[in-house]
């Protein structure tokens, strides 16, 4: 058995089954889980992964618009 790591319930599905990739959802909690690797089989959150890298593309974005204020200053000498 299969076990939701949210909320514990069984996610009703085989195991030795699943695929790499594949996505499953709770039915008790409606959480979708992406397999990411199938033996042993590991779970993601769908989206965890994702909410990562757009946090770091927001804090890159902010650096990269603190590094340009000041360009146009050299070309009035």
């Amino acid at each position: 058995m299969v076990y939701c790591p949210e909320c514990e319930s069984d996610l009703d599905v085989e195991q030795d089954q699943m695929e790499e990739g594949e996505v499953v959802s709770c039915p008790e909690c409606g959480t979708d889980f992406e397999v990411i690797t199938a033996d042993p089989l590991e779970l993601r959150t769908v989206g965890e992964e994702d909410d990562d890298e757009e946090e770091d593309d927001e804090d890159d974005e902010e650096e990269d618009a603190a590094d340009g204020g000041g360009g146009g200053d050299d070309d009035d000498e």
